[in-house]
């Protein structure tokens, strides 16, 4: 149990700990004992997060501001139907560490090049005091600068629902094609008649972009700049890439704030059970993040 979890054996004092423990029937006293050493955090839990953090959902990527958050967050068992939407941020805290910045990854990268102990090195603090975003802005791992440069980079933005909910809810958009939602929400730049042939559309494109768009309009207000190296938030101003390719349907839906729906509310993709305390719909990433982190499917 003890090398699954720490990736290394235990010393005699903690297998003979583990040993009682188990034997009096505390198997999950006996895993909390392996799951407090240092490389659970440092090697188990950095490479089981790593991959959520990059769209070749890579392991071999250097520790940043997504991963630190989701490993503080679980050493200090915080609510995980936060993490989509907190105002939450885990930094190091020796002073041999550069400051945090949102337009570099230094201060991460020195953590791991100095081998700091994650189980003990991380902090939790206010994503929007150290970034200067808005709290309402902020919307736990979906704001750091980590899923901004992978997700919000360039594109149309949808890759951050996309990839948000392979990774928190074990769920590609293949798998959740509905061709029964309306399609008014649809933005210009997807062509109603891919090929000339609109068939293609209706059967294929519509099943996606019917429910994604719509979610995808809470990012509207986010981008990230790649010269800067850092998210831009500009509050109830859409980005132009919102707009971008609006010749390819005309009549489409143009994005005017970053209000949301959830569409999969209904038909087949109740499936996944939303929370039927929350309302389905809203504005900005931390209400969606809400709306994601709530569903059955994502617990």
């Amino acid at each position: 149990m003890h090398e699954r979890l720490a990736g290394v054996p235990p010393s005699v004092t903690v297998l003979n700990d583990m040993t009682t423990k188990i034997a009096a029937g505390q198997t999950t006293a006996a895993a909390m004992v392996a799951m407090s050493n240092r490389h659970f955090y440092d090697t188990t839990l950095k490479t089981w997060v790593t991959p959520w953090t990059n769209e070749a959902q890579s392991v071999f990527e250097p520790l940043n501001d997504f991963t630190a958050t989701v490993i503080g967050m679980i050493r200090d068992d915080v609510p995980f139907n936060t993490v989509l939407s907190g105002d939450i941020l885990y930094i190091g805290q020796s002073v041999s560490l550069p400051t945090y910045s949102y337009s570099n990854n230094s201060h991460y990268q020195a953590i791991e090049d100095q081998g700091l102990d994650l189980s003990s090195e991380l902090k939790r603090v206010s994503q929007s005091q150290i970034t200067g975003l808005p709290a309402n802005a902020t919307a736990g791992v979906l704001t750091t600068r980590a899923a901004a440069k992978a997700f919000f980079s360039g594109g149309t933005n949808r890759a951050m629902l996309r990839f948000t909910m392979m990774n928190f809810m074990c769920t590609d958009l293949e798998q959740i094609q509905d061709n029964t939602r309306p399609t008014d929400r649809i933005r210009q730049d997807v062509s109603r008649s891919p090929g000339g042939d609109s068939r293609l559309f209706l059967n294929a494109c519509a099943g996606c972009h019917s429910g994604m768009d719509p979610l995808v309009q809470a990012f509207a207000y986010y981008d990230y700049d790649d010269a800067k190296g850092s998210l831009v938030y500009t509050a109830n101003q859409v980005q132009p890439k919102y707009l971008i390719n609006s010749n390819n349907f005309k009549p489409g839906y143009i994005t005017t704030d970053d209000h949301w729906d959830n569409y999969w509310r209904h038909g087949p993709n109740r499936r996944l059970q939303w929370d039927s305390s929350l309302p389905g719909n809203g504005n900005g990433a931390r209400s969606l993040g809400k709306e994601l982190e709530n569903s059955h499917q994502f617990a």
